[in-house]
């Protein structure tokens, strides 16, 4: 137990850090150090409930507490007041944020779940050209050792969390593993050499037989589908990719899956929707100490001589309302689904204790090009404007067992397997998709037809014989 002196000397130190922090906070909030000093004084009688609170609980609460843990909670609480998407970062969990945020980590490259009954880990997919991809894991395989402890003996409900923390490591460590392969009597072990993995964040409709991914559902008339999971840094470089080989591939129309799309990085939304407006406004934002902002569309490097489509649901929050509501606003694509989340604040990560903790802080709201709201406040009502809303007549709302069905049927097209996989689940949303693009693709006698139209001689009384209505083509310039 500290002594008397000590909690004394401790408590000032406190004072005057506190202090501190307070003619800081009056320097950020006005940069002529004009502030008045009434107001200083009341910081500093507020910050003075704080030290007195903390004084009292470390000196006199019935246990020791641990000092580190009083200021986090506090801080925590404090945040609790602002919104949802506010909060503190400790140091024990920074490293986690960051891997969420970069979706970059040290490991092999694999996706697991643990089978309680077999208490084993299974194998769902080894991440194309990752090291276990490369040491030949499979989908399916069964995970039974890591670094010679038998998963079975993990602690319960505490499998999967132990088995990543074994997995993952420094890049260039190696790990072994225990493998049983389908239909093989012993286990193979396995020494992997760590890398650096980087998450997909762009997908398609599913793996070919030489893993990578399949962009085109619809073969005969060329319609495209890109399924993006979260905005991270790579996000904006994956979809160019994706978007070369469609192109590639005669695409005609294309379908971007935003479902259950939990956001990321603004720069990653506003770079995607650019790949696709000309130009005009994709998303400007408002905030109460930090400069009102608009990013624009630019006209270089723009996909726009085909249809497009943007599934959306109600777990598509953030920067995926932020492109699907880019899109729909400039008459790029129809939106269908059922209505988005309504996230449409923007976080800002503050470096604290030299790096070693951050805060992640709401500092601004964002507007889609229209100018609409997009965020769901917490007295917001069904009737009022928040979210991205389907186009008309193309609201198709999916039950929870159908969102079970949704998810199950995505994760078993991100094996890697020589067929695609097959799946019971009716995706509507998917088809009312496909049955749009198809409506406004012309047939391809049609097309070919318009490529070599007939000779003048007879052209006046081909086009007569040929006139036939039709629905035109969706006009895509941005406005």
């Amino acid at each position: 137990m500290p002594s008397s002196a000590q909690r004394a000397a401790w408590g000032v130190t406190f004072v005057l850090l506190l202090t501190a922090c307070i003619a800081q906070i009056a320097r950020a909030d006005d940069p002529e150090n004009s502030k008045p000093a009434e107001v200083a004084e009341d910081d500093y009688a507020l910050m003075q409930i704080f030290v007195d609170t903390f004084q009292e609980v470390d000196r006199n609460y019935v246990k020791d507490v641990d000092r580190r843990k009083l200021i986090e909670a506090a801080v925590r609480g404090m945040l609790t007041e602002l919104d949802p998407y506010s909060n503190f970062i400790g140091p024990d969990d920074l490293n986690q944020f960051n891997e969420d945020v970069e979706q970059e980590f040290g490991g092999i490259g694999i996706q697991v779940q643990f089978d309680a009954d077999t208490r084993q880990l299974v194998v769902l997919t080894p991440l194309s050209g990752s090291p276990a991809h490369a040491a030949g894991v499979l989908a399916g395989d069964k995970i039974v050792e890591i670094e010679d402890k038998p998963v079975a003996e993990f602690p319960p409900n505490q499998e999967l969390q132990t088995a990543v923390k074994l997995l993952k490591g420094k890049p260039g460590e190696q790990v072994t593993i225990g493998v049983m392969h389908p239909d093989a009597e012993e286990v193979e072990h396995l020494t992997i050499t760590r890398e650096i993995i980087q998450l997909e964040t762009v997908l398609g409709d599913h793996h070919n037989s030489d893993g990578a991914w399949e962009y085109l559902i619809n073969e005969a008339e060329k319609i495209g589908y890109i399924r993006i999971s979260h905005f991270s840094r790579r996000t904006a470089d994956e979809l160019r990719d994706a978007m070369k080989k469609v192109k590639e591939q005669g695409v005609r129309g294309l379908i971007l899956d935003l479902r259950f799309n939990p956001g990321g990085l603004l720069t990653a939304a506003v770079d995607v929707s650019d790949m696709f407006i000309e130009k005009g406004k994709i998303v400007s934002t408002e905030g109460r100490n930090s400069p009102n902002r608009t990013w624009s569309a630019k006209r270089f490097g723009t996909y726009n001589d085909f249809p497009m489509v943007v599934l959306v649901n109600r777990y598509s929050a953030s920067a995926s309302e932020i492109v699907s509501a880019a899109l729909q606003d400039h008459e790029r694509a129809i939106v269908v689904g059922e209505r988005t989340w309504g996230k449409g604040s923007v976080q800002n990560v503050i470096e604290l204790e030299n790096g070693e903790s951050a805060l992640k802080l709401t500092t601004a709201s964002y507007y889609r090009p229209s100018g609409q709201n997009i965020h769901r406040f917490p007295d917001s009502k069904e009737e009022d404007v928040w979210g991205v809303m389907p186009n008309d007549g193309y609201e198709l709302k999916f039950s929870n067992e159908q969102m079970r069905g949704l998810m199950q049927s995505q994760r078993q097209k991100e094996f890697i397997s020589e067929e695609p996989a097959e799946t019971e689940f009716e995706d509507t949303q998917l088809s009312k998709a496909l049955e749009y693009l198809e409506s406004k693709l012309k047939p391809a006698e049609e097309k070919a037809a318009d490529a070599n139209p007939p000779a003048p001689a007879t052209r006046e009384k081909d086009a007569a014989a040929r006139f036939v209505p039709h629905v035109p083509l969706t006009p895509i310039a941005a406005t």
